[in-house]
C-alpha cells in the first residue's frame, strides 16, 4: 500500500473546497464550491435510494460523492464554457487515481454515473440535478428573478419517479421553512411549560 499516493490524493481532493461552481456567474447571485455541491448531492442520493427501497444505497452515495472529483484538475465548466472548451476528463481522472490501489473503484463508479444506464446511476444523476434545484429555489425565494427559468430547464433532466417526487416537494417548500418550524415548535413547548415557583 502506497500511503504517500493516498496522502497526495487527499490533498488534491481538498482542491474541491476551493473550486467554484461556475454557473452562478450567469445567474448573478449565489456561490458554491464543488465540495459543497458534492456533499449535499451525496445526502440527496442517500435519500432517493431510501425512497426507492430497491437500490444499492452505498453505490449511489459513492457515485454522488465522486461524480465531480475530476474537477479538482479540470475545474467546473458550465454549459457556455463547454461550447468552446473540451476537457479530457477520463485522462484527468485516470491520472488522479492511477497510483491508488482503490483507484479503479472510483473510475468505475464515475463511468457508471456518466453512462446513466443503471437505476443507481439514474438516481445519482437526479441527486446531482436536485442539488442544483435546491440552490435555485433558495435563490428564487430570496428574490433572484432568473432562478425560475433555470429550474424549468434543470427539472427536465430528472430521470426517475423518486427524483420527480422529491423535486415537487422542494418546489412546494420555502427554503427557510425548516428554521421557522423549529421556532414555532419551541413557542409551543414554551406555552405549555409550567411556571417556575421560584420568586
Amino acid at each position: 500500500m502506497e500511503l504517500k499516493a493516498i496522502a497526495d490524493f487527499l490533498f488534491e481532493v481538498g482542491m474541491l473546497k476551493r473550486t467554484p461552481r461556475s454557473g452562478f456567474q450567469f445567474l448573478g447571485t449565489g456561490k458554491e464550491t464543488v465540495a459543497e455541491h458534492s456533499l449535499r448531492c451525496a445526502v440527496i442520493g442517500y435519500t432517493l435510494s431510501k425512497m426507492s427501497g430497491t437500490s444499492d444505497t452505498s453505490k449511489i452515495v459513492l457515485m454522488c460523492l465522486f461524480h465531480d472529483l475530476v474537477e479538482a484538475r479540470t475545474g467546473d465548466l458550465n454549459y457556455v464554457n463547454k461550447r468552446y472548451v473540451t476537457t479530457d476528463e477520463a485522462s484527468a481522472l485516470r491520472d488522479m487515481t492511477s497510483d491508488l490501489f482503490f483507484g479503479h473503484e472510483i473510475r468505475e463508479l464515475t463511468e457508471e454515473f456518466n453512462a446513466k444506464i443503471t437505476f443507481e446511476s439514474l438516481l445519482a444523476n437526479d441527486a446531482d440535478q436536485i442539488e442544483m434545484i435546491l440552490q435555485l429555489k433558495e435563490l428564487g425565494d430570496l428574490g433572484n428573478p432568473y432562478s425560475g427559468e433555470w429550474i424549468l430547464t434543470v427539472t427536465k433532466r430528472l430521470r426517475t419517479e423518486e427524483g420527480e417526487q422529491l423535486c415537487r416537494s422542494v418546489m412546494n417548500t420555502d427554503f427557510s421553512a425548516w428554521w421557522f418550524k423549529d421556532t414555532e415548535d419551541q413557542r409551543r413547548r414554551n406555552a405549555f411549560k409550567p411556571e417556575s415557583s421560584d420568586k
